[in-house]
């Protein structure tokens, strides 16, 4: 008998052709978080960073109380700064000392006699409070405690050659060509501009509660304390 013929093998369905028009998916890089593609993003974790230090402090200001604070998963301030230590620093460098730079560059632009110079740094340190409300108590809880955080980082090893030096030399200077009271140290008188100026404003909370005086606002202390300064720097 005949052997019966062989059935071919079924062909293989052919592939599926890709809709025209239609792109291939992007590939996110492993471990790189979707909501990182957000431009604006870094500068918003920053600015919760500040709002986060300001209220609670540097040292009880973890990552996650930070996201937050922003409304982001943890995960991207691991992305964008690696750890804690990390990301103060990028605060310090980012926020921090700008505000500082242009302060310095304000009272260096224009050069004048020594009042002008006051006047320049009382004026200017109104307009950093006006644009940057956390500054005072940031500064209170950490440069002026003891065991501050951006004491030696921020103050002593960047902001204090560029303001407070630079201020105390000119007003040895100008204590030595007559123009300033000679009793005056000019050292303790820029730590004076610097209570007459940062200390009301992180303590305007208690004198507005205590003396019942919503009126002593920015401006109101600005006015005090060129008066004061006006009358008590005469020679």
């Amino acid at each position: 008998m005949a052997k019966a013929a062989a059935k071919p093998a079924p062909a293989k369905p052919a592939a599926k052709p890709r809709s025209a028009g239609r792109p291939a998916a992007n590939k996110r890089a492993p471990g790189r978080p979707a909501a990182a593609d957000n431009p604006d993003l870094r500068a918003r974790l920053l600015d919760a960073a500040i709002v986060c230090y300001a209220r609670q402090g540097i040292a009880a200001t973890s990552l996650r109380a930070i996201a937050s604070e922003a409304g982001v998963n943890p995960a991207l301030l691991h992305y964008y700064f690696g750890d804690k230590e990390q990301l103060q620093e990028a605060v310090s460098n980012e926020r921090l000392l700008p505000v500082f730079l242009s302060l310095r560059d304000n009272l260096t632009r224009e050069p004048g006699d020594v009042m002008d110079l006051i006047a320049g740094f009382v004026h200017g340190i109104g307009q950093v409070i006006a644009a940057h409300p956390w500054l005072p108590s940031l500064w209170v809880r950490e440069v002026l405690c003891e065991g501050g955080a951006l004491r030696e980082s921020l103050l002593l090893q960047k902001i204090g050659p560029l303001v407070p030096q630079m201020m105390a030399r000119r007003f040895a200077e100008a204590q030595q060509r007559g123009q300033i009271n000679a009793d005056l140290d000019p050292r303790l008188l820029m730590v004076s501009l610097v209570g007459l100026t940062l200390f009301p404003a992180a303590s305007a909370p208690i004198w507005r509660r205590l003396f019942d005086a919503d009126d002593l606002d920015l401006d109101t202390q600005r006015r005090h304390a060129l008066a004061l300064l006006d009358r008590g720097l005469t020679p």
